[in-house]
């Protein structure tokens, strides 16, 4: 299972490496603004925000839907061919893609939980950030044309839709499935400090993952090293996933708190050096704290205090990645039209809320984890 979850998450994260590095640039390229870049990306993050309270309403992520989110993935990856000049034709593609991918990913996650464990988690995730480096890399060479990313896009969605098929078919039923008697514990109102904070960090990421290819070929920064800058940020993040195990043994909340600070400054050095290379190497780096060891505490905490660990796993990429993604999205397409210089600072002070939460969720953690 090791392996095959391996193989899933490499081609899972090299979509995704097309869609955040390569997707705006080529919307910008066929003539799409910065506010319509805006939309269409959080379209698709919307769809994972909505998701989950379907979940809380009775629908279950179980084989079927799995199966589902397969086709709808492969599906409206094959769409884009037809609709990447039609904004309001590219927006329903867009929507289908997310549901498809935000079905797809929690379910594995879960499976992965369960069969590898958290300390072991890095290690097979992080075959996730190497397709994620490989596709940067080799579609930079050949994106003559807007189409040649759909290309890629089509090709990898019909490889991933195929392995995870493989996941569900090995993967014991215990590990992905609801058992009636698992109460639903999650109270978000209660414990609002905690996914507030979540939310904030996801909603910092928007001027990143949409626009910061833009933002540093704007800036005078070459496609080839803005290519360089994302895989090098990547690079760390696969050492972090691979040496992570033996933090994850400590406070998981003040890995929160580290790893939201280290988030701030790496937003702010990116709004005040845009065009410092150095500076911009070294807050690639921070990807390391920012985002993998952040992913990894974050989860790893839910599934520790919350019983019912499916639906935090599905929550967690609803209301984070879905509800933090759309806002962020929608936030960095109009800063980035109207008020380009002040992109990451905006994402910057999210940040610096995310970790003030977090900061004064500390003297409640006895309590989140006596519940559970």
């Amino acid at each position: 299972m090791f392996i095959l979850l391996s193989i899933f998450y490499y081609f899972y994260f090299s979509i995704i490496g097309i869609y955040i590095i390569f997707l705006p640039k080529v919307l910008s390229m066929v003539g799409y603004g910065a506010s319509e870049i805006g939309i269409v990306f959080a379209s698709a993050a919307f769809v994972r925000f909505i998701l989950p309270f379907l979940f809380m309403s009775g629908l279950q992520l179980n084989a079927h839907v799995f199966k589902g989110s397969l086709l709808i993935t492969i599906l409206s990856a094959f769409s884009f061919f037809f609709s990447l000049e039609s904004f309001y034709a590219l927006l329903v593609s867009n929507v289908l893609l997310g549901l498809g991918m935000s079905l797809m990913l929690p379910f594995v996650e879960v499976i992965s939980l369960h069969t590898i464990g958290k300390e072991r988690y890095g290690k097979v995730r992080l075959f996730g950030s190497i397709g994620f480096i490989v596709v940067a890399l080799v579609l930079v060479k050949f994106l003559s044309s807007a189409y040649i990313a759909v290309d890629f896009l089509s090709a990898l969605s019909l490889i991933t839709g195929f392995i995870a098929y493989k996941v569900l078919l090995l993967a014991p039923n215990t590990t992905y499935t609801r058992t009636e008697n698992t109460k639903n514990d999650i109270n978000m109102i209660q414990d609002y400090k905690l996914w507030l904070g979540l939310i904030l960090v996801q909603m910092s990421f928007g001027s990143f993952y949409n626009f910061f290819t833009i933002y540093e070929t704007d800036h005078g920064i070459s496609l080839d090293m803005t290519v360089y800058l994302w895989v090098f940020g990547v690079l760390i993040e696969i050492m972090m996933f691979f040496f992570q195990g033996r933090l994850l043994r400590s406070n998981l909340l003040n890995l929160l708190c580290f790893t939201a600070f280290a988030t701030l400054v790496r937003w702010f050095l990116l709004f005040a050096f845009p065009e410092h290379l150095g500076i911009l190497f070294f807050s690639q780096a921070l990807h390391a704290l920012s985002f993998a060891l952040f992913h990894t505490a974050a989860i790893s905490y839910l599934f520790h205090i919350y019983k019912d660990k499916s639906l935090a796993q599905q929550l967690f990429s609803g209301i984070t990645y879905g509800f933090g993604g759309f806002i962020g999205a929608l936030v960095a397409g109009y800063v980035y039209e109207y008020y380009p210089t002040y992109l990451f600072l905006t994402s910057s002070i999210m940040a610096l809320g995310a970790f003030w939460l977090f900061m004064s969720m500390r003297q409640q953690n006895v309590q989140l984890l006596n519940r559970s």
